[in-house]
């Protein structure tokens, strides 16, 4: 769902980048008061986990692949604001040294993955986690969550392309929602899967108002299982994305 340069007029471009700034802003700010020093490992994984993550495409229906995002298992583990900035650098990472999403187009992904994705995230998760207490509902607000994580940034980015003369609104629309409906289930699948991980091994780390150091034999494994998935990313599926799939 990264939006490369050229899809994107200067009239949508260029607000989305002072949005996306002033969002980040505010996110950093909240994230250093909530958090504690020790939490920064936990920060450090989760960004290298999800930057590795995201270069694994599964295929999920009609010649179409998706990706995760990551941004609901970030903000269930380090909190809404601290998520988005995670997410935020992951983006930048990827637009600078992969060429994956535009530099123009760069403050939209960052709107629609970073900040919708991860506090617009959070805040089904919260509600939903507040109404079903325990174990289910972490893994039922966490599954919603994922799911509208995703669908909603596909629709920001199908608003985007029309707002920008791209595609039309009714074309765009309903097209990215469709396929990243499909995506979003298979984010909401791995999403609970690792957090029901975490939760039997180390429920401390699910986010409750701060997030929680990962202490020397967490980020032992975390890194190991950020180098198998480092090599399982050379069988990252070759279909074209969502987008790409919609752009075509």
């Amino acid at each position: 769902m990264h939006i490369p340069d050229g899809f994107l007029a200067v009239n949508t471009w260029a607000p989305t980048w002072l949005i996306s700034i002033g969002g980040l802003g505010y996110c950093v700010k909240k994230a250093s008061r909530m958090l504690r020093e020790r939490a920064i490992p936990l920060m450090g994984v989760m960004a290298a986990f999800i930057f590795v993550a995201q270069m694994l495409n599964f295929p999920v229906m009609g010649g179409t692949s998706g990706h995760l995002i990551g941004s609901v298992l970030a903000a269930v583990l380090l909190g809404p604001y601290a998520a988005a900035v995670v997410i935020a650098v992951v983006l930048i990472a990827q637009c600078l040294i992969f060429q994956d999403g535009g530099l123009t187009s760069l403050g939209a992904n960052i709107l629609n993955m970073s900040l919708m994705g991860s506090i617009g995230g959070y805040l089904i998760y919260n509600i939903i986690r507040r109404s079903v207490s325990g174990f289910r509902g972490m893994v039922a607000g966490a599954a919603v969550a994922s799911w509208a994580s995703v669908v909603i940034a596909a629709c920001a980015c199908a608003i985007e392309l029309a707002i920008s003369g791209t595609t039309p609104l009714s074309v765009a629309l309903p097209a990215m929602a469709f396929v990243h409906a499909v995506i979003g289930i298979a984010e909401a699948l791995i999403t609970c899967m690792i957090l029901a991980f975490i939760f039997k091994v180390r429920p401390d780390l699910i986010y409750d108002g701060q997030a929680r150091p990962i202490g020397k034999i967490g980020i032992v494994f975390a890194l190991a299982v950020i180098l198998i998935l480092l090599a399982l990313s050379r069988f990252a599926s070759k279909l074209p994305d969502g987008l790409e799939r919609v752009l075509k």
